[in-house]
């Protein structure tokens, strides 16, 4: 773990970076309880578990992308796939594509979707987000649940889902940006932040107004920029804050990693005046229907 640390901060490559950043997360080192799902979740009244908060922001990717049974859908970057089982039990999806440059998570999703008996409805796939393996025009939704801001580059991404997209298709994303004013990337130093100065590439790194301008000049329509930020951040950081203390994760946890995640929310007052600085959106943007390029 500390060697694939070292590798992380020290190479230029944004697609190795990643790659090697979410290999040293296997599921025994996370900090869920009962799911695989790795994201800061929509934490809605009376929600304190990361894995409710969790699968409620893959609902709210759902809603926002009308999800249907006959819809091809993409997801970029699924991590261990959670969000997609979730979908196809839920909306009845029929066929979703994922892809995926970790190849820890495609093996882990792959295996898991064969022991569920999903593999001619699921299908994970390695793949780029700027470089999607698919035909133009061959999709009706894409996906990207807390994952853009890793992509080389996310503007890139936006060109790619506007070609894949079929036309009157929706690209949804949840995503981590800066809130207009805040404190510069470059000053983040709370320990469970911290990694944003690493692995978002300073051309990811713009607040909302721009998020929608760049959707739009990837020729999207109907652009629309949701802050849920208020629902994200505190309630996220109070859960760690809990969950160190928990025998069940001490247990659950190698002592190395366990001590990395109380080290890394050891200075709560820290996190929580840097949080401020962070805004969370869900982003929604359809391909014109009359599109004929």
């Amino acid at each position: 773990m500390l060697g694939n640390l070292f590798l992380v901060r020290t190479t230029n490559d944004a697609t190795k970076r990643t790659a090697r950043l979410y290999e040293m997360y296997p599921p025994d080192r996370l900090v869920v309880k009962d799911t695989n799902y790795y994201n800061l979740g929509y934490w809605g009244p009376g929600c304190t578990e990361l894995d409710h908060a969790a699968e409620a922001l893959a609902d709210m990717v759902a809603d926002r992308a009308a999800l249907k049974p006959q819809d091809t859908v993409l997801d970029v970057g699924f991590g261990y796939g959670d969000q997609d089982f979730h979908w196809v039990e839920t909306r009845g999806l029929t066929r979703i594509i994922g892809i995926n440059i970790t190849k820890l998570h495609i093996k882990v999703a792959r295996e898991r979707a064969a022991e569920r008996g999903l593999t001619d409805r699921v299908d994970f796939r390695e793949g780029s987000a700027t470089a999607i393996p698919l035909p133009d025009a061959s999709v009706d939704k894409i996906v990207a649940l807390e994952s853009a801001f890793h992509f080389d580059t996310r503007e890139d991404f936006f060109a790619e889902a506007f070609r894949v997209l079929r036309p009157g298709g929706l690209l949804v994303t949840a995503d981590i940006l800066p809130m207009a004013g805040g404190i510069p990337k470059a000053d983040i130093r709370s320990h469970a932040i911290k990694w944003i100065r690493i692995m978002v590439d300073d051309a990811n790194w713009y607040p909302s107004a721009t998020y929608g301008t760049k959707l739009a000049k990837a020729g999207f329509t109907d652009v629309n920029v949701t802050s849920i930020r208020d629902n994200v951040y505190e309630q996220w950081r109070q859960y760690h804050v809990r969950r160190v203390q928990e025998e069940s994760f001490k247990r659950r946890s190698s002592s190395l990693f366990y001590k990395m995640v109380a080290v890394a929310h050891r200075d709560q007052d820290l996190l929580q005046r840097e949080l401020k600085s962070l805004d969370y959106v869900v982003a929604s943007a359809q391909k014109p229907a009359d599109d004929r390029r």
